[in-house]
């Protein structure tokens, strides 16, 4: 044999293997009785126990209930019913993305709120410690006597605003 010719039988033999994958590959028996033979699946109106030969792994799935079997298996039926629930309406569909939406700016809401909230508690605190550091440098304070002359605290003041301030700081730890 030439080496043309071994290359022909090569291909023939590998052409023949693939054609033996063409062959039909479902067989089932239909409503009439007859056997029927095709390289398609069933129609979904055709029983699981009339389906005589498939594919490896196909026949794996749940099979798809018709109505005589609806009546003998009506446990079956009801999940089966629950999951084929119609689909939304466009006006559903709108109302759950307002509803997301919603909720999404409540969050970003309360978010900027915790941020203000934080940022005004840390400025409070730093005045605070301000506050704190005049106090105890020992510098003359001055405050407005009730009279409506300007004067200087006096250290029982001194001490009552101090005790005010370590409050407060003792606060923001």
């Amino acid at each position: 044999m030439t080496t043309t010719s071994r290359a022909r039988l090569l291909a023939a033999t590998a052409l023949m293997a693939f054609a033996t994958l063409a062959q039909a590959q479902y067989m089932w028996i239909d409503e009439k009785g007859i056997k029927q033979f095709s390289d398609r699946a069933p129609p979904p109106s055709i029983r699981l126990k009339n389906i005589l030969k498939a594919p490896p792994g196909v026949l794996t799935a749940p099979p798809v209930l018709v109505p005589s079997d609806v009546a003998a298996t009506p446990a079956v039926a009801a999940p089966a019913a629950a999951k084929a629930k119609a689909a939304p309406t466009t006006a559903d569909r709108n109302a759950d993305y307002n509803r997301r939406q919603k909720e999404k700016t409540d969050v970003e809401l309360k978010e900027k709120e915790e941020r203000e909230a934080k940022l005004a508690k840390a400025e409070q605190c730093e005045a605070l410690r301000l506050s704190k550091r005049t106090f105890e440098s020992g510098a003359r304070i001055g405050v407005q006597q009730k009279n409506g002359e300007r004067g200087y605290m006096t250290d029982q003041q001194r001490a009552v605003e101090s005790a005010k301030i370590d409050k407060g700081v003792a606060g923001c730890q």
